[in-house]
């Protein structure tokens, strides 16, 4: 048997095959049907799979390396943890910050080091209470009126 008749005798069952899957509706409905192709004018990269994957995740914007995103979560802290309302809330986040920052000591990077200095949750307490003092004084009339009285212990 010669190639090219085996090679005609399969492409026209496969022909057949998708004939009859069409016929039945089996292409209807399928993800992406009626939508654009993906921009043609973009150049060729090799990761392009990632890159879609990344998109449809909405992953892109929050993949940064571990010592990084610590070192803003320190910065976050040590500038008066704005975004927490209870003491407790600050020292939990500085023991948390503090127990991942040392397994990411021991971890080897890739790049420039990233200094990740251990947080003294006494010190980034006081910062928070004098933030909200400040806050306080400046936006309802200078009551002080903390809403964590008990300090959140």
């Amino acid at each position: 048997m010669s190639g090219a008749n085996w090679e005609s005798r399969h492409d026209g069952l496969i022909d057949q095959q998708i004939r009859a899957a069409q016929a039945r509706g089996e292409f209807d409905d399928l993800p992406g049907f009626g939508k654009p192709l993906a921009d043609d004018k973009m150049p060729y990269r090799p990761d392009w799979w990632l890159h879609e994957v990344v998109k449809r995740e909405g992953a892109g914007v929050h993949v940064v390396p571990l010592p990084l995103a610590l070192r803003k979560l320190a910065d976050e802290l040590t500038a008066g943890a704005e975004k927490l309302s209870a003491e407790r809330d600050v020292r939990g986040a500085v023991a948390d910050y503090n127990e991942r920052a040392a397994k990411a000591r021991l971890l080897p990077q890739v790049g420039r080091p990233i200094v990740l200095p251990p947080l003294d949750a006494d010190e980034i307490v006081a910062a928070w209470r004098a933030r909200r003092a400040e806050k306080a004084a400046g936006t309802d009339g200078g009551s002080g009126a903390d809403a964590d009285a008990d300090g959140g212990r």
